[in-house]
């Protein structure tokens, strides 16, 4: 999407400047990639905002699991159908949740593609469109200061991104959209060692579905005061690089300054107290406050023995009922190996994923699936007595709504050479995850009723041939796959999962 997005700026040869209008997971970080690697042009960005919350009835990530629900016989199938119509309040706008969607507006924001207070909207009401009007207006103003897209988004206003992300909480899925913006950008792309550094002095200061501890709705943060508030915050804690400038023209710093004292922040905390009850302060928090409340940093990065190369946990997302009281999660399991989502859905369904059971997913990454979006295991899962009890290990990625002891991004996938890929059912895993130093680790320590540490299952899985049914999927499009083998040689999923040209190019020439 990215690259048709970047040919199209490219094919209007009397462009000035360009809009962009995105909203949901893959669009908006496809626009910013697009935005970014235009360089030499004034962007900006207008976010799609939000849907709104139904007054009775479900969210849109729980009526997501209707039919795992439906299928063990939960709820009925006249209470699933009333459920999925009552789930969005209003037409247009990303989801309810802080998810891909969310996190990529507030993404954008961080970056300062956006004109201040643009994420999170609510999608179609006046104040949207007034958003929509202040950034054409904030366009035109680019143009006359001959101000380029490549002056906003710098090495400082992706560092800011990273940083925003992890105050909010973030999805997953950015941790491969930021660095695939930088390098659309020419830019450095962050790292594992960034990302592991960020959010270890990053703390979350939002309560957002899905984190909690309350679940507010995204557009309830907004009126809280979105990115701008927690802005405030992190620039009081000095870990801002506040001299970045925005689409408006003028320098973070001079946007936070108007911000603190505006009557649009005064105006929107008590539209939020009017209309829901709700203290702004009790959403978006002071570092201090999140402390007092039990906030911890959001994403973990647990190494092992099946994955050398790291994987990624939303620890914030695992249940608190199966965290230990020294806030650590701890589990062991026999090993449920499934190839295809399909396979492990039904499962799930049909009573064959049992409870203290680790399911396995694998040829789900880069080069088996297109790293393809794994959420109706955890969707699944989530709803069901014994769900909470399940752990879930894949090379594939998770919806930024996903919930659970889910460990993603692991690698080197299953079709690298990954040793997840020589897993076999029943091998017993042990799953670590520290959610207040966040650091984890996931092994392989034990098979036919044999128990052992993880330097023993390293040399055994060394020692074993690949499962024999490791394959890409037989629809994955020739494009994808060519794609998969490109990014694979330029840095995989912690490159951001993009093809480098000149490392590709020397590759060649050597």
């Amino acid at each position: 999407a990215a690259i048709v997005l970047r040919r199209l700026i490219r094919s209007l040869p009397t462009r000035n400047g360009v809009i962009g209008i995105a909203t949901c997971d893959k669009g908006l970080p496809a626009m910013m990639m697009a935005l970014a690697g235009t360089r030499d042009l004034p962007c900006a960005l207008v976010p799609g905002g939000v849907t709104l919350m139904p007054e009775h009835g479900e969210d849109a990530a729980k009526v997501q699991t209707i039919g795992a629900r439906f299928a063990h016989h939960k709820i009925s199938l006249e209470e699933a159908a009333l459920a999925g119509c009552r789930a969005c309040a209003s037409p247009g706008g990303g989801c309810q949740f802080l998810g891909t969607a969310a996190t990529s507006q507030v993404v954008a924001e961080a970056l300062g593609l956006t004109v201040p207070h643009a994420a999170l909207a609510p999608s179609g009401e006046a104040v949207w469109l007034d958003m929509a009007r202040r950034t054409a207006r904030a366009m035109l103003r680019l143009e006359e200061l001959q101000m380029r897209v490549s002056d906003i988004i710098t090495q400082a206003a992706i560092e800011n991104a990273m940083v925003l992300h992890a105050a909010f909480g973030g999805s997953t899925n950015l941790l491969l959209h930021i660095p695939a913006i930088a390098h659309a950008a020419g830019l450095r792309r962050p790292d594992v060692a960034d990302w592991n550094r960020v959010n270890r002095s990053i703390p979350r200061l939002v309560d957002a579905l899905p984190n909690g501890p309350r679940n507010h709705p995204t557009v309830e943060v907004f009126l809280a005061g979105g990115v701008p508030e927690v802005m405030l915050h992190l620039r009081r804690a000095g870990v801002l690089h506040t001299q970045a400038l925005t689409a408006t023209g003028e320098r973070l710093d001079t946007m936070l300054d108007w911000w603190e004292q505006s009557e649009r922040r005064v105006r929107f905390r008590e539209r939020l107290l009017e209309l829901d009850g709700v203290n702004a302060n009790d959403v978006i928090f002071s570092p201090d406050g999140a402390k007092a409340r039990g906030l911890t940093s959001t994403v973990c990065f647990p190494h092992g023995n099946l994955a050398p190369e790291g994987s990624v946990v939303k620890s914030t997302s695992i249940d608190p009922s199966v965290i230990d009281g020294d806030g650590v999660y701890r589990m062991r399991g026999p090993a449920r190996v499934f190839v295809t989502e399909h396979d492990a859905i039904a499962a799930i369904k049909n009573g064959n994923v049992q409870e203290g059971d680790v399911l396995v997913l694998i040829c789900r990454g880069p080069m088996g699936a297109g790293m393809e979006e794994t959420y109706q295991i955890t969707s699944a899962l989530k709803h069901l007595p014994f769900g909470k009890h399940v752990a879930v290990i894949t090379d594939a990625r998770f919806s930024g709504v996903s919930t659970g002891a889910c460990i993603g991004h692991v690698s080197p996938e299953a079709l690298a050479g990954g040793p997840i890929g020589k897993l076999r059912d029943g091998d017993l895993i042990e799953i670590v995850v520290d959610r207040e130093k966040l650091e984890g680790r996931v092994n392989f320590i034990g098979e036919e009723g044999e128990t052992f540490d993880p330097e023993e299952g390293r040399v055994r899985l060394l020692a074993r041939a690949p499962r024999t049914d490791l394959r890409p999927d037989p629809a994955l499009p020739e494009d994808t796959r060519l794609w998969a083998a490109l990014q694979n040689a330029s840095g995989g999923i912690w490159g951001g999962c993009v093809y480098d040209a000149d490392a590709l190019v020397a590759k060649l020439r050597t």
